[in-house]
């Protein structure tokens, strides 16, 4: 009986020693997505008013687990009866990313087609504004969708070959540190500015660290928020450019010559602006037909 138990115990430790090894692994390779995941999401988390940062922020994150919850059975069983759904499901994520971000840098060069950003700066009810914060709720939760459905497939693509035990493991430890890591920095970036009042008020001497530390805090504030559209933009569409360079063989080669992210960063922009022009004209026509009915 107590070598079946010391025997089972060192099964477990082997395990939690490959579990780690492999987690390592897998952070290194998801640490880019990680990356932009966190500046899409702290870019459409932001623009709220203070008193809703939080609660906003907290809904989004309601979402993104169950977003994994979702990704992380589905991504276990297509991988091991159908993989080439992987890379369908992939590359369908890839065309809204590379879409949301074509229409991000078309609504900079062409402001007035932009209605939805002109109604937040007039008066609104309590409910037009709840209405729109559950709408930009919807669209980050979606776009975390996406993000996170890439960030699980790159870390089982590292764990393909360990035993199913390990696979979970070591992927659901990414998908949570995806979600509780990168909202928590998010978190810390819209509440700097509180951050920055607090150590203000709290500073009794005229010229102090603390005072200056706030100062620092409340006005690099704006400056992070604008920077983060432009981040989260150029992250959307390196994201879709990766998934097509990655998945597609036509895009293996494409503009060789130029840095990787170079490339990426280059198909994505076609391939949203592609996307992006389809559904202006679908749009269109579609506003034709019910004119004609």
């Amino acid at each position: 009986m107590a070598s079946g138990i010391f025997a089972i115990l060192d099964d477990i430790a082997v395990l939690l020693d490959d579990v780690a090894v492999m987690s390592k692994v897998a952070a290194k390779k998801t640490a880019g997505i990680l990356g932009d995941d966190l500046a899409v999401n702290a870019e459409k988390a932001s623009g709220f008013a203070s008193s809703r940062e939080i609660p906003v922020l907290w809904a989004i994150t309601k979402g993104s687990f169950i977003n994994k919850l979702i990704i992380l059975p589905i991504a276990f069983l297509l991988s091991a009866f159908i993989p080439i759904a992987v890379t369908i499901i992939l590359l369908l994520g890839g065309l809204y990313l590379a879409y949301e971000g074509a229409e991000k840098i078309y609504e900079f060069i062409f402001p007035h087609a932009h209605s939805k950003e002109e109604k937040v700066d007039v008066e609104m009810s309590e409910a037009e504004i709840l209405a729109y914060e559950n709408e930009r709720v919807k669209s980050a939760i979606i776009t975390d969708f996406i993000l996170s459905l890439e960030i699980v497939i790159i870390a089982l693509g590292t764990v393909l070959t360990q035993p199913l035990a390990t696979q979970i493991i070591v992927v659901s430890i990414i998908a949570l540190l995806a979600t509780v890591g990168v909202y928590g920095i998010v978190a810390l970036i819209v509440r700097m500015d509180e951050v920055g009042f607090k150590l203000i008020k709290s500073s009794k001497e005229g010229k102090s660290f603390k005072k200056s530390l706030g100062l620092f805090l409340v006005q690099a504030l704006p400056i992070i928020i604008k920077s983060l559209s432009v981040i989260g933009t150029i992250a959307l569409l390196l994201v879709a450019g990766g998934i097509f360079v990655h998945n597609v063989d036509f895009f293996h080669s494409f503009l060789p010559t130029l840095p990787s992210f170079v490339g990426e960063f280059i198909v994505g922009l076609i391939i949203g602006f592609i996307c992006l022009l389809i559904v202006i004209g679908a749009k269109k026509l579609w506003k034709v037909i019910k004119g004609d009915n």
